[in-house]
């Protein structure tokens, strides 16, 4: 049985918090919810907190003084919640170490949305040490020069990308041997931008194949698995 996400409401409006709360837990969420950042320390010490939704007026200790104290120990993703039109807000809230945002009043189905956006992120965010921090990615004599962003195929010679084909096939190197699922690529890709459809992926792919594959109609390097999205089969070595 999947396990529900954990998720914890900071919010000192207790009928906001209740909405919030009960809307969550009828979508599949474990919630528990805290007024302060004295409850917020309490809870964060016994229980596992798989995502926080943080306003960021509180009483006491505000949002982005709690987000950067957490920020300081902790790497569980936060969502901020935000006045409308409050751009200055956001903005010290993302850099304070927020995952995102969303301005009040909201609909709980964004929300919910958010919420799973920045769940699934989280779940194949963590790469290797040695991989995220090398400037060159190598897979089948095939080099990524992520600096540089430019790919140089077995001979040397250089593979002409876009932009976006450049950063699907990064996301694809930095996790090889995982399925993504379409979702997972849209969001490390693109970030859920406005008009962005599951179909964009798919041709990206499509595209990134007639590159480098020997055969793009029978692939080796992307494969493409049934009901699940992309998988990266090569091994990948910094250099």
């Amino acid at each position: 049985m999947t396990k529900l996400p954990h998720i914890l409401v900071v919010e000192d409006d207790r009928e906001i918090s209740a909405l919030v709360a009960r809307y969550l837990r009828s979508n599949d969420c474990r919630v528990t919810v805290a007024g302060n950042g004295r409850d917020v320390d309490r809870v964060m010490n016994g229980s596992r907190i798989d995502l926080i939704v943080l306003d960021l007026m509180l009483p006491g200790e505000d949002g982005l003084s709690l987000c950067k104290r957490l920020r300081t120990h902790s790497q569980v993703p936060i969502i901020m919640l935000t006045a409308k039109g409050d751009e200055v807000d956001r903005i010290l809230g993302l850099e304070m170490g927020a995952d995102d945002y969303l301005s009040k009043p909201f609909n709980p189905r964004e929300l919910l949305a958010r919420v799973r956006a920045v769940l699934r992120r989280s779940t194949i965010t963590a790469l290797n040490p040695a991989t995220s921090s090398a400037h060159v990615l190598s897979f089948l004599g095939w080099q990524i020069h992520r600096v540089l962003r430019e790919l140089r195929n077995p001979a040397g010679a250089r593979v002409t990308l876009t932009d976006a084909e450049f950063g699907l096939l990064q996301v694809f190197c930095e996790r090889p041997g995982r399925v993504l699922s379409r979702d997972q690529l849209l969001d490390l890709t693109q970030g859920r931008s406005a008009g962005v459809f599951e179909r964009s992926i798919d041709i990206l792919v499509s595209r990134l194949r007639r590159k480098i594959e020997s055969d793009p109609h029978y692939p080796s390097i992307i494969k493409t698995v049934r009901s699940g999205g992309y998988l990266f089969t090569p091994a990948v070595e910094p250099t």
